[in-house]
């Protein structure tokens, strides 16, 4: 198959994903709905769709109208930081063909090592955020050395030792909030304040946005973006991970060093999710709190899916999941339908995602309209030379 017939089946796959997805979402929505006629029911579901799809963006008012919302847009700007690194993280492990799920406690690490740095090292501002982040990435890509190494010399599943490597993390982090690093004069538990030299400062005018959190932080992710789309696609790195997660046996027939690549597609994504949870921690809040998984690697992983581990990708698709979680939550506040939606929406997009026969037929077609048009091609060139 073509390339441009392969990004072609690559993008009606995914809005045919999505609009399953989006079908299944109305129809739970029209279940749940309140009103006590059908007609009553479909005019809930509708007013619950419009919040979902176009809320996000527009206030809807009777008096007002429809209007632009430049606030909701930059909290969507700023819900895409932490999933675009994730997704980044997971796109790299899945390229080496490596499941590593630990995406999810690595930017719970990051953020934690972030915020330490942010807390007890006295720095100059400027060098204070970099260095703290920079820790926090390098601490997970370590930690993602223990799946990484034991997948390449004893072949265990790094999939199950992610997993539980995951909560390793979140109860060695609420043991040692709990018992050292609190701020006991709080009446949670969170740790103390960071210095001001570590906060990373808003991209917009919080009097005009206010309470905005969109920072630097976007802008430094949309960097992260474009260097690995280098490093996967303009370097020799990269072409091994590729090649691996293509066909491993092969790979190593070739001569590629491929225990040493398994490790390093991991520990750089790792170092991704690191970094992503340091530079979410030190540009969204002031003191260290989280006491669970925040979720943002779950949604790393529907993010890859999406982006078929193409780094370019990731930013439309973390667009994509940031404005369905938004909308889902204004359905909440308007319509009173369960925000929990935008879980089933991810779980339905996955399903179709990893069913390898989905859309095959079509695939298949495809397929078989390149072969003809390139033997069409060749007779051409045959009969020219004849």
């Amino acid at each position: 198959m073509t390339k441009k017939r392969q990004i072609k089946f690559t993008l009606i796959r995914t809005l045919v994903a999505i609009s399953i997805a989006l079908l299944v979402a109305a129809l739970l929505i029209f279940i749940s709905a309140g009103g006590s006629t059908f007609a009553e029911k479909l005019n809930a579901t509708k007013e619950a769709l419009k919040q979902m799809l176009i809320g996000p963006l527009f206030r809807m008012s009777e008096k007002k109208g429809t209007s632009f919302e430049a606030k909701r847009f930059t909290e969507i700007l700023a819900a895409m930081i932490p999933t675009t690194f994730t997704g980044l993280s997971v796109c790299i492990m899945f390229a080496a063909n490596q499941f590593n799920m630990g995406a999810e406690g690595g930017i719970m690490l990051g953020a934690f090592v972030s915020a330490m740095a942010a807390i007890y090292l006295p720095l100059p501002a400027g060098v204070h955020p970099v260095v703290a982040v920079l820790l926090g990435g390098i601490a997970v890509g370590i930690v993602m050395l223990i799946p990484a190494v034991l997948k390449a010399k004893l072949n265990v599943s790094e999939m199950v030792c992610s997993l539980m490597l995951n909560y390793i993390i979140m109860y060695v982090i609420k043991f040692l909030m709990n018992t050292y690093l609190a701020d006991k004069s709080k009446g949670q538990i969170m740790s103390f304040p960071f210095r001001e030299t570590s906060v990373i400062s808003p991209i917009v005018d919080n009097k005009i946005f206010s309470g905005s959190k969109l920072t630097w932080g976007f802008v430094i992710a949309m960097v992260a973006v474009i260097l690995c789309g280098l490093f996967m696609y303009r370097s020799r790195w990269g072409y091994a991970i590729r090649m691996i997660g293509i066909n491993q046996d092969f790979s190593k027939y070739s001569g590629m060093n491929v225990a040493g690549t398994i490790i390093l597609s991991q520990v750089v994504g790792g170092f991704l999710a690191g970094a992503g949870g340091g530079i979410e921690m030190l540009g969204r809040y002031n003191a260290f709190s989280w006491s669970a998984l925040p979720g943002y690697g779950w949604t790393g992983i529907t993010i890859a899916i999406l982006a078929g581990n193409n780094p370019y990708m990731v930013p439309l698709a973390a667009f994509f999941m940031a404005y369905l979680s938004k909308g889902c939550d204004l359905m909440a506040t308007y319509a009173k339908v369960p925000a929990q939606l935008i879980s089933i929406v991810q779980g339905v997009i996955f399903l179709f995602f990893a069913a390898d026969q989905f859309l095959s037929g079509y695939k298949q077609k495809l397929v078989v309209q390149s072969a003809q048009e390139e033997i069409a091609r060749q007779n051409a060139m045959k009969a020219q030379e004849g």
